[in-house]
Order: structure tokens, then sequence, then C-alpha cells
């Protein structure tokens, strides 16, 4: 029994056939959203399934590469890491399949597989586009995951756990968008940072070097990366939601508060011009991660009675 449970949740819900098709529904959404703010129609609802199929259909150019395991391996470890990550959150409201106390780090880096993958791609070519793509992304980590982790943090503590499933419950009566309103700020755009979506699209500047470090990529390999790109974003809003939002209990509220917050994002992509490598480092990198630690030593002093 425990062994079929175990199939369903990889397979099924929630890191499977779920997580994927929720994956396409907001990765619409967010492109609808952004096409209507810039007055287009934007795509049908379709539109990400008919990406995926042709991709999937497509012919995948082996280029130039120096390891081809890599070349092969490394976007099933982008989307492996993804899925893993669903089992510990949230997803639709209901109770993750796994946790342990300390697993709100192992999601969070498990989250990061994504761009470790997509450095490693790029540098595994020798297109100068992608190696250009992969050290802008490598660099862009140190600028957003730690305020991104941080900003998570803070939650945790008032919570009193490093546990997703203990502080969703604990954010049911503590609205920390409200209470902490910097970390959710910072969380959102830490988020944003790891999705590499505008202003923090550096890393894979079409304008500039075609599609960075996944530019020799393409037919099934692209359409894993795309797809790993979709689940990271489900969830990333999925934890920030619980967590600053009344935490999540129940498909409507998950849905109601998940589109919130791609709401906020889908602003900051619009209103937003895309920053330069250097911007995003020593800006964001200096103020986030000063602003998020004043919040922190505020929370720390409140939990220990000295405000």
């Amino acid at each position: 029994m425990n062994t079929l449970t175990s199939f369903f949740s990889l397979l099924i819900f929630p890191a499977g056939l779920t997580l994927l098709l929720a994956g396409m529904f907001y990765d619409w959404f967010d492109r609808k959203l952004v096409a209507r703010f810039q007055n287009r129609v934007g795509p049908r609802w379709f539109q990400p399934i008919a990406d995926v199929i042709k991709l999937f259909a497509k012919e995948q150019i082996t280029p130039g590469i120096k390891n081809p395991a890599l070349f092969f391996g490394l976007p099933i470890v982008a989307l492996s890491g993804a899925l893993a990550a669903a089992l510990y959150v949230p997803l639709l409201g209901f109770a993750p399949v796994h946790s342990f106390p300390g697993d709100l780090i192992v999601t969070i880096y498990l989250l990061s597989l994504l761009t470790i993958c997509m450095g490693l791609a790029g540098w595994n070519t020798s297109s100068r586009f992608s190696l250009i793509g992969a050290t802008r992304a490598l660099t862009q980590v140190f600028a957003y995951e730690a305020p991104f982790l941080l900003a998570l943090l803070g939650p945790a503590m008032a919570a009193g756990s490093w546990q997703i499933d203990v502080i969703n419950d604990y954010a049911r009566d503590h609205w920390f968008a409200i209470s902490q309103p910097v970390g959710f700020i910072i969380a959102l755009i830490g988020l944003m940072g790891k999705l590499e979506l505008p202003p923090f699209d550096a890393p894979e500047a079409e304008t500039e070097i075609v599609a960075g470090a996944l530019t020799e990529y393409s037919g099934r390999g692209l359409a894993i990366f795309r797809i790993a790109k979709a689940l990271e974003l489900v969830v990333g809003i999925t934890l920030v939601s619980a967590f600053y939002l009344g935490g999540l209990q129940g498909v409507v509220p998950f849905f109601v508060k998940t589109l919130a917050v791609l709401f906020l994002m889908t602003i900051f992509q619009v209103l937003l011009t895309r920053l330069r490598i250097d911007q995003t480092v020593g800006l964001w990198w200096r103020f986030g991660t000063i602003l998020v630690l004043a919040q922190l030593l505020i929370t720390i002093l409140w939990k220990g009675g000295l405000l």
C-alpha cells in the first residue's frame, strides 16, 4: 500500500500529472496577463500544451558539446528537482505528502537545481551566447538566493519551525504580508529572480544573447527545461502564498491566493525594465539583504518579548 501511495504521489498528485497541468495553467495565466497589460490579446488557454507537444515532436539537435551525458541529463535533473520540491508544499491547499523538520531548506535548494542545471548546460556547449547566459544565470544566483531564503525565514521564525506544514498551519491566523510586508515584497522579487522573469531576465535576454544558456537546446531538451520552469513557478508561488497570505487550506483559497501572487508578479514584470546583471547583483544584493535582515531582527526582538 505504501508503494502504491508513493507511485501515486510521484506520478499523479502532487508531483506528477497534477503539477504538470498546474504549471501549464499558471504559465498561460502569466503570459495572458502580461499581454493584456500591454494591450495585446495574448495566447489561448491551450497554447502552453501546444508548445510542449510541438517541441517533443521536433528533432533534438546535438551541437558540439563537451559532455553528452550532461547535455541530455541536465534537463531531467532540473525537472526532477521541481517535482521533488512539490512533495513538501501544500499544493492545491492539501497537506504536503512528505514533511520533516527543516524541509523548508531542502525545498528551497531543490528549486535552485533549475538554475544550476541551466548554468551547467550553457557551460557545456561551445556557443558564446550559451556561455554568457550561463555566466549571468550563475552570477544572478548570488543576488536573489540569500534574500529569498531570508524572506521565507521570517514567517518560519515567527512560527518557531522550519517545517513547511507547521508554518502553513501557523500562518492561518497570521497574515505575514501585513505584519512582515518587507519580507513579502522581497520574497516576490526573489522568486522572480529565481524564474528569470523581467526585470531579472538578463540571463536569457533574447534581444542580446538569443536564449542565453539554452541557446543550443531544441526539441525535448528545451521542452523539459520549460516544463521545469513552469513547475518551479507553481511551487514558488505556493510557498509564498502559504507563508504570507494566511496559509493554504482548501482548493479555492489556494487558487485565489496563488493567482493573486502571480498577478502582483505580473505587474512588476510589466512596469519594470530589464536590469543589467551588475545592477541586479549590486543593488538587489545590498539593499534586499539589508532590509530583510532588519525585519528578521525585529521579528527576533518581538519573539523575545523585547518589543
